[in-house]
């Protein structure tokens, strides 16, 4: 069954793109991520153009991440304090990255840098996060403790200045790393339509030594508003948000996100960190083949549209 996209200007499947919103929710209430590194890169492969993919992932990501971080704050796996920092962060950085991503959009290699980032984000996070996992499950089964938390172990950030505590995930840091760390999730979030938690999830547990099970829900939390900023941006000021699109996006990753959340607490948490790594390695291979291969088509005429206002 067809319909019209009227901002991607193309004909779509319905019930493709209600799989890929519910397969993306699936996978966004299981680990904690926004699902945005993932449903990006299917719809530009499905031919969605990618500066409608990025404004209208981000946009998918709300649903899926408020119906996850919902569940976890019934279950009291949410430290809304850490996330409302992460917040406050986050939206400066995507203000930033709106700027950006026009300045990209207007030089023409907004599609060019949007794919190099996945490729080099991707696969390099998703290598180290495989690596601990192995090595976390390699201990336990040893009989070794595979905490990622140890009484008194530090590092340095818990030596910088301005430090607060954050009950619910039972830490106490300085504010500057979560602030950075949610701009630079904000920024990423604008450019490239991810809600960023395949890498505040392994932030969050490597730097800050948040408990995992409290991590997952916190990030959806900080997702939810974020991306909430950036689809609201990204209409404004680049018209790019296609409301069909998302709305059967969203309608997908809704029902998804509740059986994702329930699988996710069944399994331990180095369990959790493989299989995601696993994912967002496959994701940036089968971009970065897209990236090098040689096209079937050499040659494409491309219609540049006129500024408002111009001649």
């Amino acid at each position: 069954m067809g319909i019209y996209l009227p901002i991607a200007e193309i004909s779509v499947n319905i019930f493709v793109l209600f799989g890929m919103g519910a397969a993306v929710g699936f996978l966004s209430g299981m680990f904690g991520v926004g699902g945005g590194f993932l449903i990006t890169p299917l719809l530009i492969f499905y031919n969605i153009p990618p500066a409608v993919a990025v404004a209208t992932g981000a946009n998918q990501v709300i649903a899926s991440s408020f119906t996850g971080a919902l569940s976890h704050f019934k279950r009291g796996t949410l430290d809304v304090k850490l996330g409302t920092l992460l917040v406050i962060g986050g939206v400066a950085g995507a203000g930033i990255g709106i700027y950006v991503f026009v300045l990209l959009r207007e030089l023409g290699q907004l599609d060019l840098i949007v794919s190099l980032l996945y490729v080099i984000f991707l696969s390099t996070i998703g290598g180290l996060m495989l690596l601990e996992s192995v090595r976390s499950m390699r201990r336990t089964r040893a009989g070794q403790l595979a905490s990622l938390k140890k009484p008194g172990q530090h590092n340095w950030v818990h030596r910088l200045p301005f430090k607060m505590r954050f009950r619910a995930s039972k830490i106490y840091v300085s504010i500057i790393p979560i602030l950075a760390l949610g701009a630079a999730i904000g920024f990423l979030s604008s450019i490239m339509g991810v809600g960023g938690g395949f890498i505040m999830v392994p932030a969050m547990i490597y730097l800050l030594k948040v408990p995992t099970n409290v991590v997952i829900g916190t990030s959806l939390y900080q997702i939810v508003f974020v991306t909430a900023f950036t689809t609201v941006m990204q209409a404004t000021t680049n018209q790019s948000v296609d409301i069909v699109l998302a709305f059967l996006l969203m309608s997908g990753g809704v029902i998804g996100a509740q059986y994702g959340t329930r699988i996710g607490q069944k399994l331990r948490g180095e369990q959790l960190r493989a299989l995601l790594a696993t994912l967002v390695l496959a994701v940036g291979l089968r971009l970065a083949i897209e990236l090098f291969v040689t096209p079937d088509d050499l040659y494409s005429i491309a219609i540049a549209l006129a500024a408002p206002g111009a001649s």
